[in-house]
């Protein structure tokens, strides 16, 4: 749980060749500016507004700072397009002075000790929170640096639609599918879905690890060593189950399957569509692309079976890493030093608002965070409320999950069926990293 003490010692989202020849490099190794010689360290990030929208900015700010040094912002696809541009890269010796990419288990799969520069012993992660350190962590070595915030898979919904019908936030599974009949007899899509943006399908399931680990809490252990399977433990499958239970429903937007993820956002900033299970990283894109509805936008846990626990299902922050080929480490540490200090955090805020709490020392958030935020930091701050996702505690996550779960939400796969496909997803990635249980 985040307070995040229970933290497992070791330690959100397939693309071609075409893909990565389409990506736009405009990074150099060093340039010469007014003021003599100028180093250029190239910052890879993920194609989200609100991400570069961030980079952008601390980039900004951390150029004012530094003039012998400019940071030039590069991006990447989302999802598993990305995964397959930064593991290219990494594996080609072509990777960008610094990059961001996931902790938790997705980081395991870059090959850290080969591929990336140990900063554990550097001045500035000190500051760095020690719930952060594990998930960036490989053996006893430490590789990055939180960017961005924590967040959560949790269910947005429209308050506005809400108030209008006389619904109540539900607390188990069985409130939320009766609030989404009567969304639904409204005339209002009760559930958002966006297969468009892939990765998106995935959170009924991944946002229900929480509800997972209170009713099997040794899952994550016994999943790591080949024990448990999604298929064959009950609390486990119902993240699929409940995908399919709503899909058969008919709770979702009609045009789930071509829906993109703003579209979604614009359906649940208008309420024309009441609840869309998502990251809260929303939170942020929401408040820059509708922040006259920013106000009207609340947050809950995916619901489960007991209504007396209910919690969230929390993210640690992605991480800010340095790939072992960069020409430029003592400014790339500089950089990352940057990113880790309050300093730091201040100009990730300016750029883009914050989702959750920063888990660098003395950060704090602004006043001004919007309601679904202070929705999500009730669970945050209570380490009895909440549960880290299974990327955090375990290193074993299969990458076909989002084909997966488009599937069944499209009532082309069943949940039994998707949850034995998921299970023999996983077994390639966990043989990979030679984990006892799996060979």
């Amino acid at each position: 749980m985040v307070a995040i003490a229970r933290r497992p010692r070791w330690a959100v989202l397939a693309g071609s060749a075409a893909a990565l020849a389409a990506l736009a490099l405009t990074g150099c190794s060093a340039s010469t500016g007014s003021g003599g010689a100028q180093t250029t360290l190239t910052f890879l990030v993920d194609n989200a507004d609100t991400t570069v929208a961030m980079a952008d900015q601390v980039a900004s700010d951390f150029n004012a700072a530094n003039p012998d040094i400019k940071v030039q912002v590069e991006t990447r696809p989302q999802g598993g397009d990305g995964d397959n541009i930064v593991k290219t890269r990494l594996s080609t010796g072509d990777m960008s002075d610094v990059f961001a990419y996931n902790s938790g288990s997705l980081f395991q799969q870059l090959g850290p000790a080969q591929n990336l520069l140990p900063v554990t012993n550097e001045p500035y992660m000190s500051d760095v929170s020690p719930s952060f350190l594990p998930v960036v962590s490989a053996g006893k070595e430490a590789y990055g640096v939180p960017f961005s915030t924590g967040s959560a898979g949790a269910v947005l919904y429209n308050k506005k639609v809400y108030q209008k019908l006389g619904l109540s936030v539900p607390t188990t599974w069985s409130e939320f599918m009766a609030n989404s009949r009567k969304i639904k007899d409204a005339g209002i899509d009760p559930i958002i879905q966006t297969y468009k943006t892939t990765w998106t399908s995935q959170l009924f399931v991944l946002g229900d690890f929480a509800n997972v680990a209170a009713a099997d809490p040794t899952f994550a252990a016994d999943y790591t060593s080949n024990k448990a399977k999604y298929a064959t433990t009950p609390a486990a499958i119902k993240g699929f189950e409940h995908q399919e239970e709503a899909a058969k429903a008919g709770f979702f937007n009609k045009d789930y399957a071509s829906a993109t993820y703003q579209q979604g956002l614009d359906k649940l900033a208008s309420g024309e569509g009441a609840q869309y299970p998502i990251l809260t990283g929303a939170i942020a894109a929401l408040k820059s692309t509708h922040p006259e509805n920013i106000a009207d936008i609340g947050l809950f846990p995916l619901p489960g079976d007991n209504a007396a626990k209910n919690p969230l299902t929390v993210w640690l922050p992605g991480g800010a890493y340095i790939p072992k080929t960069t020409q430029h480490p003592a400014e790339a540490k500089k950089f990352q030093a940057f990113l880790a200090s309050k300093g730091g955090c201040a100009s990730q805020a300016r750029g883009a608002a914050p989702n959750g709490p920063y888990l660098v020392k003395d950060c704090q958030l602004p006043t001004d965070i919007a309601p679904a935020v202070k929705d999500m930091l009730t669970y945050f701050n209570d380490p009895a409320k909440n549960s880290p996702a299974l990327e955090f505690l375990s290193p074993v996550k299969g990458p076909s999950l989002q084909q997966i779960t488009v599937e069944v939400g499209s009532g082309i796969r069943s949940a039994q069926d998707a949850a034995a496909r998921y299970d023999d997803d996983v077994k390639k990635q966990a043989q990979q990293l030679n984990l006892p249980g799996w060979n």
